[in-house]
């Protein structure tokens, strides 16, 4: 009897492993076809044998969801009506589907982005509400933040936030709340672009020539942060005036006790305040002070530099500000701590201390190049002080553009700012027959005054 059974069960082996081994073969059979048609882009040949293959072996290879979007995606943008609803719905099903046989490759935060972003770009045919688009996205974010990167993903997470407050749906707590978090978020992706981009950056200005490689990372690299940088300006502005000292400082007088140990809440509260130029309120030193107590940081060292500034004690607020410097431990953030003294520094003509800062700041970061733009627009400002003749007054502005142009070489996403301030630099500066009649063409001209450096005269 025993004999009987052991023959059984290994005919009933034999029989599964023939049976999944034709099965393996014939989806790998169609699997072949299927892609073949995807390369050629013939996706409505590839639709049936990919259809089969995803029924009968989910869990065989990852190209079933990589080319099965491909083609579902075409059929999207020929479809209408009904059939483009389920040829939608279908692709987010695949995209559920992935994530179930293909964890490892299907990061949660970034396909629950590219979901939401699915159905907010098809809203209407799809008949979803805003409250049941954030809850996509919101979802997405708080289960995996790490890869919710995408900057047109984020920039909808918040401007659907922005639209629920206005619909009253949300009040003004969680907005400010929700701004905080996407722009954090966003300030962390364009410090782990921009920390990749500065090596690049610094072997290039070494004199070292990129490979074919690095130079395809850095035109990545500037692609991303270039998106970023517009998505941070879209977000400011769809925030617009709803973050004014009208709405902030009751909310946060209203929220102080309740948080006043709490040091995120009382960061992004006086933060905010600071942003949002509320400052002179008794409110913003209140925040300030319980911040600092509870939690001594650059931020706080910062706001503190920013009260003495208020009360005219420029000395104690450069003390307070190089304390933020040197608590901030990170490069990046260290940049735009310089970064954002140098600019409190410059709006109050302090422009030699300014220029201090804005060097520390393009060292620390040098794929920055808005500190040049800074100091070159000190340099045009102080050309009737610095120069001790009319002609070389002028001469500052080849100075301004020199600097304006720096902006360009080490942030492609400035170029066009770098080359309209440069131009209208130039523009200012002595001509081809002022040059000639002072005779003076390749000489080297000493600025004087807090500029202290020098210029050579064009050739002509």
């Amino acid at each position: 009897m025993k004999t009987k059974i052991t023959f059984l069960l290994v005919a009933l082996f034999i029989g599964l492993n023939i049976s999944f081994a034709q099965q393996d073969e014939e989806c790998m059979t169609k699997l072949s076809i299927f892609h073949e048609y995807v390369k050629a882009k013939n996706f409505d040949a590839a639709f049936q044998p990919w259809m089969e293959v995803r029924a009968k072996c989910p869990q065989f290879n990852n190209a079933i969801y990589v080319d099965g979007e491909k083609i579902l995606t075409d059929r999207i943008e020929k479809a209408t009506g009904a059939d483009k609803v389920n040829y939608l719905n279908d692709l987010i099903k695949l995209w559920k589907e992935r994530g179930e046989h293909f964890a490892s490759k299907t990061p949660k935060g970034e396909y629950g982005a590219q979901t939401g972003q699915l159905m907010y770009d098809n809203k209407g045919i799809l008949n979803k509400s805003n409250e049941e688009l954030y809850g996509v996205f919101d979802a997405a974010y708080q289960e995996d933040k790490g890869t919710f990167t995408n900057p047109q993903s984020l920039y909808t997470y918040f401007s659907l936030m922005v639209d629920l407050y206005d619909a009253g749906k949300k009040p003004a707590e969680d907005l400010f709340n929700k701004y905080d978090d996407i722009v954090e978020k966003v300030e962390d992706e364009v410090k782990n672009y921009s920390e990749s981009l500065n090596v690049l950056i610094e072997k290039e200005t070494a004199g070292t020539e990129l490979t074919s490689k690095e130079g395809q990372y850095k035109a990545y690299y500037e692609s991303y942060l270039a998106a970023y940088d517009q998505i941070a300006a879209g977000i400011d502005e769809k925030m617009g005036t709803r973050a004014n000292c009208e709405i902030l400082i009751p909310l946060y007088q209203k929220n102080f006790e309740e948080n006043k140990n709490n040091s995120v809440w009382l960061q992004r509260a006086a933060g905010k305040m600071s942003e949002k130029e509320c400052t002179d309120d008794p409110l913003f030193f209140k925040l300030v002070n319980a911040f600092h107590e509870l939690s001594p940081s650059a931020n706080s060292a910062y706001y503190l530099g920013i009260l003495k500034d208020k009360e005219g004690k420029s000395n104690e607020a450069i003390s307070f500000y190089k304390q933020a410097i040197d608590l901030e431990t990170d490069n990046f953030k260290k940049s735009n701590l310089n970064n954002r003294i140098a600019l409190k520094l410059k709006s109050r003509g302090s422009y030699s201390q300014a220029r201090n800062f804005f060097r520390e700041a393009l060292k620390l970061n040098p794929s920055n190049g808005r500190p040049y733009l800074s100091i070159a627009a000190m340099y045009a400002a102080s050309a009737n002080d610095c120069g001790d003749t009319n002609f070389n007054k002028r001469a500052v502005y080849w100075l301004a553009a020199d600097e304006a142009q720096k902006a360009a070489r080490v942030d492609s996403k400035l170029s066009g700012a770098s080359a309209n301030s440069a131009a209208n630099y130039l523009s200012k500066a002595p001509s081809k027959s002022e040059i000639f009649s002072a005779g003076n063409t390749g000489q080297t001209i000493k600025i004087g005054c807090w500029i202290g450096s020098s210029v050579t005269v064009p050739k002509i």
